[in-house]
């Protein structure tokens, strides 16, 4: 069956916002198959405590496939505790030359409050720009709101809640029901 015959799993907008101190992680609750809302409270946004230091995930994509990645990056930062780049790195390179994880569709975005990353099934690991990093179908349009944001007088978690309001508005694979979780640099359980 070619792509364009299956409807596929849209949903979600992941957005991370970095400001003054504290990086705000939330993802909206809306799964959809084709044209069909089949949920509208999932829950995209986790955050992890492997060897006692906090990070908050997002993901987009598969389920599953972000679960599978989302436990190969706790293993990950077990190994190399407190070090979120070097986790991330050794992640994006077992997705791009593991056979098995390579077919994984899933992009996430994690942070430790300092760090604020998107990793890719390319190989990517990418440290955004004004410290803002959105993906999924409503992705672009929680960017462009956030930036606009970010230099007002709102915090992290105000400018993440308006830019997921803003992408709900237009995007028909986003919801407002938020998961948001927020992380203080060197926040730790």
């Amino acid at each position: 069956m070619a792509d364009n015959e299956f409807p596929g799993w849209h949903g979600t907008t992941i957005i991370g916002v970095r400001k003054d101190g504290e990086v705000v992680v939330a993802g909206d609750g809306q799964v959809s198959l084709g044209q069909t809302v089949i949920k509208g409270t999932a829950r995209k946004v986790r955050r992890l405590s492997p060897g006692g230091h906090d990070v908050v995930c997002g993901f987009a994509g598969s389920t599953a496939d972000a679960f599978t990645l989302l436990e190969r990056l706790e293993k990950k930062l077990e190994a190399t505790p407190g070090q979120l780049a070097r986790a991330a790195v050794e992640l994006a390179k077992d997705w791009r030359t593991d056979k098995y994880l390579q077919k994984l569709e899933a992009m996430l975005i994690v942070t430790d409050g300092t760090e604020l990353l998107v990793i890719t099934g390319a190989g990517d690991v990418l440290e955004p720009e004004h410290g803002i990093a959105a993906i999924g179908s409503g992705g672009n349009f929680a960017l462009a709101a956030a930036r606009g944001l970010i230099e007002s007088a709102l915090n992290a978690e105000e400018v993440a809640r308006k830019a997921m309001a803003i992408a709900a508005d237009i995007c028909v694979y986003t919801n407002g029901n938020l998961t948001v979780e927020t992380i203080r640099s060197g926040s730790s359980s």
